[in-house]
């Protein structure tokens, strides 16, 4: 009965992470502007919130031998499995692919995709917290 009351909230707390996760490789997308040879990065969010619920039918791969490295391991190996490089819509000399007005944009939308995941979450503690004082 539980886990029937607390999946919306898993799910929203999820997209929270992988927001905030989102909103750090926008901001050192932005910090790293001016920086010769950097590639933009970002996270396809539907796929990586997709992996985030577990709803891939897909086994988890197993190693085969004793030394391998384990896939979506926690730390970098999982993180850099999120995300890409960015297409470079104008090229600049140096190899800089940061397009500073679509960091801006994304910067923008993510942090306003974010309070909306933090007012849900907000929302269904109050609707929990009402619900078991009977109110």
């Amino acid at each position: 009965m539980l886990d029937q009351l607390t999946n919306t909230l898993d799910f929203h707390t999820k997209g929270l992470v992988l927001r905030a996760e989102r909103q750090r490789t926008i901001a050192s997308n932005i910090a790293n502007a001016d920086t010769p040879g950097y590639a933009a990065r970002d996270m396809r969010f539907a796929d990586a919130m997709r992996d985030a619920v577990g709803s891939g039918s897909q086994a988890a791969p197993s190693a085969t031998h004793a030394r391998h490295i384990a896939l979506g391991a926690s730390g970098g190996a999982g993180e850099d499995a999120r995300q890409g490089y960015t297409v470079q819509t104008q090229p600049r000399l140096d190899g800089n692919s940061v397009d500073l007005d679509r960091e801006r944009a994304a910067f923008a939308d993510n942090a306003v995709r974010y309070e909306a995941t933090l007012r849900f979450i907000n929302a269904q503690g109050k609707t929990l917290l009402s619900a078991i004082q009977g109110q």
